[in-house]
């Protein structure tokens, strides 16, 4: 443990410079293949980042928010694009926008307010899922299943709001939702596009489903190129995805995870199209049947493609593991009292 938070500090002290380098610098160039240039020995350091760690926690989290959404931001950000778009006002706004998946809250008033109680309960289920580990042994595959669905969701959410937390204390300034309770997504396009981690097709959009759109609708019609932008979107998704479970698990990529988001890819285009004919306008689907059928479909694909290579990594094994052992550190740290 003490040699990770060596490497975490070591870690956030590289990117810090890193990303001021940035900010001072490379906003200087004019936008485009110039500017791209200068940014990519900051992408090829988040690429190396992760690396630095051996726990679950810090190579994935590192992973997530380096490796994946501040390149995205920063190869974006070479071409005026992206939430580093127009230029944060101050340095220290650009290092927590860049470096944490977050982005300022537009539309304050707009946004639906998730009660406080709600998170609350999250983090009591998360806490009894730790110790349903113990009992792991005796769950049916379908109770596994569900477990390994919830610890993600759970301890994402968790990740995100004390993130979130922490920005906003530093930096005073409301920010977007992380998610928006995709259990309750009603289809494909709802849980990918607007409940589940927002700030991935936040970044998606501009970098990859804009553009291949764009450049498909040259050649083919506007619904195949919407096709063709949504698949591109999955299949880079995906890509990313397999790269950030060989930081975690070292082990080289099965294709598992990259299917998994090619299927709800092919899926979820499929779902646009089919929303647009006219027999279907007609016919209402109730909201509770769609959000079974989705969040089911979310589920059971998951148990067939992407926990696999987790499970083969001893990833549910190492996750409560490392989280229990975090626990009881600060317990040890705060409330242990010598008498």
């Amino acid at each position: 443990m003490e040699q990770e938070l060596e490497n975490f500090i070591k870690v956030w002290f590289s990117a810090i410079i890193s990303v001021s380098y940035c900010y001072h610098l490379s906003s200087r160039i004019k936008p485009g293949a110039l500017r791209l240039i200068s940014v990519l020995p900051v992408c090829t350091l988040f690429l190396l980042i992760p690396l630095f760690f051996s726990s679950v926690h810090f190579s994935g989290a590192s992973a997530f928010f380096f490796t994946w959404l501040a390149n995205f931001k920063l190869i974006l950000f070479s071409f005026d694009k992206g939430p580093l778009y127009p230029l944060p006002q101050t340095l220290s706004r650009f290092i927590f926008f860049t470096c944490f998946p977050i982005k300022p809250q537009q539309n304050p008033k707009s946004q639906n307010q998730i009660p406080k109680w709600v998170f609350s309960i999250k983090v009591f289920i998360f806490g009894s899922l730790l110790h349903t580990y113990d009992y792991k042994q005796h769950l049916s595959p379908t109770m596994l299943l569900v477990l390994y669905s919830l610890h993600i969701y759970l301890e994402l959410e968790i990740l995100l709001m004390l993130v979130k937390v922490w920005v906003f204390i530093f930096l005073g300034c409301d920010l977007e939702p992380q998610s928006n309770e995709p259990y309750l997504a009603t289809s494909l396009q709802d849980f990918w596009g607007r409940r589940w981690n927002l700030m991935v097709p936040a970044i998606l959009r501009p970098a990859v489903y804009n553009p291949v759109q764009r450049i498909a609708e040259r050649k083919v019609s506007s619904d195949h190129a919407r096709f063709l932008a949504v698949l591109a979107t999955f299949l880079v998704s995906g890509a990313v995805h397999e790269l950030i479970f060989y930081y975690i698990n070292r082990e080289m990529p099965t294709g598992e995870i990259t299917w998994f988001f090619v299927l709800h890819g092919v899926c979820t285009a499929a779902e646009v199209v089919v929303k647009k004919r006219t027999f279907v306008g007609r016919w209402k689907m109730s909201p509770m049947v769609s959000r079974l059928l989705t969040v089911g479909f979310v589920v059971l694909t998951s148990g067939w493609l992407f926990f696999p290579p987790l499970v083969r990594g001893g990833m549910f094994v190492r996750l409560p593991n490392e989280a229990s052992l975090f626990i009881d550190s600060v317990k040890h740290k705060f409330f242990t009292f010598e008498s």
